[in-house]
């Protein structure tokens, strides 16, 4: 089926060809899909080609659709009674050390059968199309036991299969040590290494490998063992770094030449010095700065000055990020790490892409490229971050079909 969405008022969105942070706009255009498939873009004078339906977009700007590089969106049950501590005056690791945190959401998780999990998952990520986010990184790691990851990456293939949201998935069984392994952390090393890695790998479960390299969690050692081990069988490298603590996570991902580093919260100057010169993508997640109370957020302006191209994802989780709305990333990214408009849509969109490898599908709106579109209901691009706490999503195009529309 062909769609020709008309009379756009504004087109935004970055290009292959062009450097981070350089955007082509387009006013009065028209945009041909053919299929699955963006198939020509048209100025306000060319004669527009016949089609199967067509969308006025008139007062409308149209985007790529948002790419979400970083989400745990596979658990079980909410941690809004942790939230509640947070706002008495606990901080993240006093509720930790009080029984909250990751492994909470682990026990629950493990309490709960695979179709329980699997149906409030995908009732959960259906939230996604309505803010304009068409694919979505997906993380394992709230199962910490083989048959649990398993279940928890065989919840996202079957969904992937089920419905229309484009999940990239990634194992990670090294989110934190589990309860039972607490006093024996190298045996549950030894079964990511052994057991979970050469599973997830067989079984073509996962495009990356990712661990949560952090103080408390896992050192830097054991994070490049366990990573180097995940290359070993073909997965792709990706680290939680340098959240709490300058840790050195950024200098490892730079090391072992991991897809990305993400939150980034205190790195370290070498370690922007490292990624930038490895092409290492820095994922920040402003969003769960904000919802844990802090008030330091990732040094962005630094990073894209030392030449790193930056992405920005929410981190929806139960704990630590409950959100999956991407335009409220873009006031709050825009506020506390000082990105602009234009580099707010590189970030969320081909760069985004590009943490997750789908760089050359997705991202950006191009002939030939998948068409996967938002259109919003904004009159520039400079009012998405301004007008906050609303959602402007009016339609989302997710490969060519509409797949949420704003009545």
């Amino acid at each position: 089926m062909s769609i020709l969405i008309k009379n756009i008022s504004r087109l935004y969105t970055p290009l292959s060809t062009k450097k981070y942070g350089e955007i082509l706009e387009l006013h009065n255009a028209h945009l041909l899909i053919e299929g699955q498939t963006i198939s020509g873009i048209f100025d306000s004078g060319d004669s527009l080609p016949e089609a199967g339906a067509v969308i006025d977009a008139e007062g409308k700007a149209v985007l790529p659709g948002f790419v979400d590089a970083h989400t745990h969106p596979v658990f079980w049950k909410t941690r809004e009674d942790e939230f509640i501590m947070r706002v008495q005056g606990k901080s993240y690791e006093e509720i930790f050390k009080a029984g909250g945190g990751i492994r909470n959401s682990v026990r629950r998780f493990r309490n709960a059968s695979k179709e329980q999990i699997k149906a409030i998952t995908k009732k959960r990520i259906a939230v996604f199309f309505e803010y304009g986010t068409t694919t979505i990184e997906a993380k394992s790691g709230y199962g910490l036991s083989t048959a649990d990851e398993i279940k928890s990456l065989e919840i996202i293939a079957e969904l992937n299969k089920e419905q229309q949201l484009e999940m990239i998935p990634t194992f990670l069984g090294a989110h934190e040590i589990p309860d039972e392994y607490q006093q024996n952390r190298r045996a549950y090393i030894e079964l990511i290494k052994n057991e979970m890695i050469p599973i997830v790998a067989e079984r073509k479960l996962a495009q990356f490998c990712d661990i949560f390299c952090e103080k408390g969690v896992f050192t830097v050692d054991e994070s490049r063992e366990i990573l180097l081990t995940g290359k070993e069988h073909g997965l792709a490298a990706k680290l939680h770094a340098d959240e709490l603590h300058a840790f050195g996570g950024a200098e490892l991902a730079a090391e072992i030449n991991a897809v990305s580093a993400d939150h980034l919260v205190k790195i370290s100057d070498q370690g922007i010095h490292d990624m930038a010169e490895k092409g290492v993508v820095p994922v920040l997640l402003p969003g769960t700065t904000f919802f844990l109370g802090k008030d330091n957020y990732a040094p962005a302006r630094k990073m894209l000055e030392a030449g790193c191209e930056a992405a920005v994802a929410t981190d929806f989780n139960p704990g630590s990020s409950t959100t999956q709305n991407m335009q409220l990333m873009w006031t709050i990214g825009a506020l506390k790490m000082g990105l602009l408009p234009n580099e707010l849509l590189w970030a969320t969109t081909l760069t985004a892409a590009k943490s997750i490898q789908k760089e050359n599908k997705i991202g950006s709106i191009e002939q030939g490229k998948q068409a996967d579109l938002v259109i919003l209901d904004i009159p520039n691009l400079n009012y998405l971050p301004y007008h906050y706490g609303v959602n402007h999503t009016y339609m989302t195009i997710k490969k060519g079909r509409v797949v949420f529309r704003r009545y």
